[in-house]
């Protein structure tokens, strides 16, 4: 299939995405720097607005519908032979330490080292012409990063991103290697969408968000797709939670392969905007949250991922930093699976006895193993140690 070759699904959500996309990332940045409620300069701008955000939540409501299991078969037709169908696993080890049946869907050894490359795989193959010669923006913290490099550098494109300058310095050097321009910002001061957006519009260039889009959903979908292919008969299915596009993509997919799979998202306690946007009815904003787990730093949920959170998921899990570490060593270790802190966040929620107590049959979408090899050098320390010690 050659690039911008869509179907009428498609293109008429690609065409959605593109029209929507800047009003979404102007919401998100109206979230975190929003007058008080009872300013005048708030209530003007409110009137200002409002016809603006009626508009955009229109075409919103239609979008969350086109989610759908045929744009999801779709996805994975497009970006096939550009993708590992990765491997799905299981540990003895795990399954004793856990008292469940837990199957790895193994996206830690995908292209780029993480899922990211489905969604931007099939975003940037449904270009148009006219917009490939334009070149694309995006921004990350570094594996939606590397994924966009990887494939605008196979569909023969140039891209810039805007990367965080502490992003970790290997994602930040695989960024650079697959051709991209990097532009630092700073996550404490600078909001990294304004900063992408400015990019994409100094230089005309299409934006490639990392999760509100439609056909990056649709992408993120086949993972869970492919996992359901091999297990259909999963009692629940856990992803990591960021900007929520990997746990919208692979639930949507779940329950409309096995429509009574218990769907659970998971994020580090430190970062629980979607655990607190989810108890609320709302998105909620946090202040930049610390955590070990550099690719769950979101500080609000997608808008146009948490509604399809808020259908599909049962509860949102929270993990702390430590059980992801030890989560970890367990991978590593036990398993030799090498994994990111981001990417064992799910595998944690199990291994640290959140799941309800009448799940068996678990599906966790292990989501990337790009970690820095700073971190990967304390762990084996510590191993060294601790061997040393006993």
């Amino acid at each position: 299939m050659e690039c911008g070759d869509l179907s009428p699904l498609s293109s008429v959500a690609g065409d959605l995405s593109r029209r929507c996309w800047r009003q979404v990332a102007s919401d998100q940045s109206a979230d975190k720097s929003a007058h008080s409620k009872n300013s005048p300069e708030s209530h003007r701008e409110s009137q200002t607005t409002a016809p603006n955000i009626l508009a955009f939540l229109a075409v919103s409501r239609l979008n969350f519908t086109m989610l759908t299991i045929e744009m999801i078969n779709e996805a994975a037709a497009r970006i096939r032979g550009s993708v590992h169908r990765t491997p799905v696993i299981t540990s003895r080890s795990f399954n004793e330490a856990t008292g469940k049946e837990v199957f790895f869907k193994c996206e830690n050894l995908q292209r780029a080292g993480a899922f990211k490359i489905r969604g931007a795989t099939n975003k940037i193959r449904s270009l148009t012409e006219e917009e490939r010669r334009r070149g694309v923006a995006a921004f990350s913290s570094g594996n939606h990063a590397q994924a966009v490099a990887l494939a605008s550098r196979e569909a023969g494109i140039g891209a810039v991103i805007a990367m965080p300058e502490d992003a970790p310095k290997a994602k930040v050097a695989a960024t650079q290697s697959y051709g991209a321009e990097i532009i630092f910002y700073d996550r404490l001061k600078q909001d990294r969408e304004e900063v992408a957006i400015q990019i994409a519009e100094r230089d005309g260039r299409v934006m490639v968000p990392p999760y509100d889009d439609y056909l990056i959903l649709a992408g993120q979908s086949t993972c869970g797709l492919e996992l359901l292919e091999e297990v259909p008969d999963l009692d629940c299915l856990l992803a990591p939670c960021s900007g929520g596009g990997l746990f919208a993509g692979v639930s949507t997919a779940a329950k409309a392969k096995s429509p009574r799979i218990r769907c659970f998202a998971v994020e580090p306690d430190t970062a629980d905007d979607t655990r607190q946007s989810f108890l609320k009815g709302e998105r909620v904003t946090i202040p930049p949250p610390p955590t070990i787990a550099d690719g769950l730093r979101v500080q609000s949920p997608g808008t146009l991922t948490f509604p399809i959170l808020q259908k599909n998921a049962e509860d949102v899990l929270t993990v702390s930093d430590q059980e992801i570490i030890e989560t970890i060593k367990f991978f590593l270790f036990r398993m030799k699976l090498l994994v990111e802190p981001s990417g064992a966040a799910a595998a944690a929620a199990v291994f640290s006895g959140k799941l309800p107590r009448d799940t068996k049959r678990v599906g966790v979408i292990v989501s990337g193993g790009n970690i820095d090899a700073d971190l990967l050098s304390q762990f084996l320390q510590d191993q060294v140690v601790k061997q040393e010690v006993a």
